[in-house]
């Protein structure tokens, strides 16, 4: 398998739509945002996403390309703007929102269940081997004092 020399948002966006890819950008960087540390995306998230849905995590693709719509629909009917055009205290209130109160408009799973699910694999991404995609210059190892011997 040829591994991708493109950037982890155009392949993203060659699946998911523009609109799509800075979704899930915007919520991969609201589950890890920045601080003194990088944030997820930065920290590779998005290229272990996108060698994932290429892979292994294939059969999540239908489901994140509806929910990432979906997201975005409650965005437009909270703020009248996609949700990547969010600060970060209204992406981490709307879902919160979401987790608690449920949706205002149609979701294929529960909105909670897909946060859950980007969660899971945001963290993978962010904490996984770099040889895996993410973690790019074991930035998180290095945060939590995690150093590979041998």
């Amino acid at each position: 398998m040829a591994i991708s020399t493109a950037s982890p948002g155009s392949i993203l966006a060659a699946q998911f739509g523009a609109a799509g890819a800075e979704a899930l950008q915007a919520l991969i960087d609201t589950l890890i945002p920045p601080d003194d540390w990088p944030g997820g995306w930065e920290a590779g998230v998005g290229d272990y996403l996108a060698r994932g849905f290429a892979n292994q995590l294939s059969s999540f693709v239908p489901t994140y390309m509806a929910c990432l719509a979906s997201l975005s629909a409650e965005a437009q009917l909270a703020y009248s703007r996609p949700f990547a055009g969010f600060t970060p205290a209204e992406r981490a209130e709307l879902l919160e929102r979401l987790e608690d109160s449920g949706s205002a408009v149609e979701w294929v799973i529960p909105p909670a269940r897909f946060i859950r699910i980007a969660t899971e694999h945001t963290a993978e991404g962010f904490y996984a081997d770099p040889g895996n995609g993410g973690n790019k210059d074991s930035v998180s190892w290095k945060m939590i004092g995690f150093e590979v011997a041998g």
